[in-house]
């Protein structure tokens, strides 16, 4: 073999090799992507598998007590009612909780309920008594359609439309009387000897929770007492009524506020403390988030706080802010309730509810207060006096409030 037919044998040879490992490099990288493959999707099967199998163990669950609730009501010898063994289930869950703020509220429960926190109801607007002559009108609201209409205060009802109603349990008269926005009704009276018949239409109507004055000392007083969704509109408009009136400073009253509306309590701060300062805290899930003022406004007089044993939640949020936050402010009464939890509600299609836990709420400064309570700066018991003859005199807490703001405004 002459010596270029043996060099062109080896570059074959060369390059047979060369194509043959090239070959072996592709084969071996499209195994690679192959396993990749077929792994992601024997993640997203098995994934899917456990999804599904939990799926099948919740319904499972669910199987039970459909199976347990066709069961008693297709088979339970005197017979039981569908919704009565619904409503029961239902209960039966939120009760399990251990949680005293989270509760199963029937129909009625659930319509006071609604009514508190929403701060209206639909009717036409009067507060009544039932005594020995009959169901007496005692407060006629203003602007409401029975004022409109023309009832007085020490009306006799004796009649709703074309229903006697004289004599009727102030719940029933209530029942007769209210109704859907819009709808008429006709309420028959008798006044001083005469029988007048009114006419008008429901409406909805705001129930108060704040109420204002100014003391004799030239303090602003506003006492809240709940935090209903209109609160806040109703407490800026006490509170621009009291300035109005060069007030030195102010107290804010919320003995006896069990809370409600936490949005209503952050509008209300607001307008005292400048835009980002923490207000107060929730924590969901181990989740920690800031509440801030949102407002332009701020305030800088001395404000006093007053709370006891039965102002929580909403009203233990507004006094530790002051506490830990305003350089002018005294927080004075007895230590508060300790409700440190945030409840939500929903509304069930026959009219009943659930209300349950979903989230706990800080101080500015990140303290729970939950069953402790907030302790006042100054810790003082109100007197039997007081509860005797309810006056600003007797009033000890009020008193020493006062005392303690003149203080604050001799130093200024």
């Amino acid at each position: 073999m002459s010596w270029n037919n043996l060099k062109k044998n080896l570059f074959k040879k060369k390059k047979k090799n060369k194509k043959k490992n090239a070959e072996s490099a592709t084969f071996s990288m499209l195994e690679v992507v192959m396993i990749i493959f077929i792994s992601v999707i024997f993640g997203v099967i098995m994934g899917y598998m456990i999804t599904y199998t939990n799926k099948i163990s919740k319904y499972s669950k669910i199987d039970e007590i459909i199976n347990t609730y066709h069961e008693l009501s297709d088979n339970y010898y005197p017979g039981v009612s569908e919704d009565d063994l619904a409503n029961a289930a239902i209960k039966g869950m939120v009760e399990s909780l251990g949680d005293p703020y989270s509760s199963y509220l029937d129909k009625e429960e659930s319509d006071n309920f609604k009514e508190t926190v929403d701060g209206s109801f639909t009717g036409i607007g009067v507060t009544i008594l039932l005594e020995s002559t009959g169901n007496r009108i005692i407060e006629v609201l203003e602007d409401s359609p029975a004022e409109k209409a023309g009832l007085k205060t020490d009306d006799i009802i004796v009649m709703v439309d074309t229903v006697g109603a004289r004599t009727l349990a102030p719940s029933e008269l209530a029942t007769l009387v209210r109704g859907e926005k819009g709808t008429s009704v006709s309420i028959t009276v008798e006044r001083q000897g005469e029988v007048l018949t009114f006419q008008m239409k429901r409406d909805t109507i705001p129930l108060p929770s704040v109420n204002s004055e100014v003391l004799d000392s030239g303090i602003g007083y506003i006492q809240i007492t709940s935090f209903a969704s209109n609160t806040y509109k109703q407490f800026k408009k006490a509170l621009q009524k009291v300035e109005k009136e060069n007030i030195s400073s102010l107290v804010i009253d919320v003995r006896n506020n069990f809370g409600g509306h936490l949005d209503q309590t952050k509008k209300i701060l607001s307008l005292f403390f400048p835009k980002k300062t923490v207000l107060y805290q929730i924590e969901s899930k181990g989740k920690v988030e800031a509440i801030y003022s949102t407002s332009k406004e701020s305030r800088s007089y001395p404000v006093a706080v007053l709370v006891n044993e039965s102002s929580a939640s909403a009203s233990e949020i507004l006094a530790s802010c002051f506490q830990e936050n305003y350089e002018k402010s005294i927080v004075i009464g007895t230590r508060s309730y300790g409700k440190g939890t945030v409840q939500k509600s929903q509304t069930l299609s026959n009219g009943t509810s659930i209300k349950y836990t979903t989230e706990k709420w800080l101080t500015a400064k990140g303290a729970w207060l939950n069953d402790t309570g907030l302790l006042p700066d100054i810790e003082i018991k109100q007197t039997e006096t007081y509860y005797e003859n309810p006056t600003v005199e007797n009033d000890t807490q009020l008193q020493v409030a006062i005392q303690e703001l003149g203080k604050m405004q001799e130093k200024v």
